[in-house]
């Protein structure tokens, strides 16, 4: 039996909204899905709630005002909060982000998402509605 866990997109105005929704469709309220990009795909990998067997899809209803919210202002704002604490090695590749991220270019929050939602489930289990 496949289990659908509902995102709801109109509850998303930046990335903490986004890990509270998703951590309360999977384990109900107040639940936990991962604080982070890679706690995000982590938990996806299973044993965080979804089925071990990897049966379940994720239904991102109005996701057009997540990908608004986790747009280019959010993965800017993310970006800052994150550069003081970046390797050294990393610092040069980050600040190229931001800059194109505070220009309203480049990838996204949503899309970045949207991507190890993908990558860790496999094709079919998220569903953009």
């Amino acid at each position: 039996m496949t289990v659908t866990y509902v995102i709801d997109g109109s509850r998303i105005t930046g990335l903490d909204s986004f890990f509270d929704a998703i951590g309360e469709a999977v384990n109900g309220p107040g639940g936990y899905f991962g604080r982070s990009l890679d706690a995000l795909a982590d938990c996806l990998g299973g044993g965080f709630g979804t089925p071990e067997d990897g049966s379940f899809v994720i239904e991102w209803r109005d996701h057009a005002s997540s990908a608004r919210a986790l747009g280019h202002e959010e993965t800017a704002r993310r970006l800052e909060r994150l550069l003081p604490r970046v390797h050294p090695t990393n610092r040069a590749r980050v600040e190229r982000e931001l800059a194109e991220a505070r220009a309203g270019r480049g990838p996204t929050l949503f899309g970045r998402l949207v991507e190890i939602i993908t990558d860790r489930t496999g094709p079919g289990t998220l569903r953009l509605m």
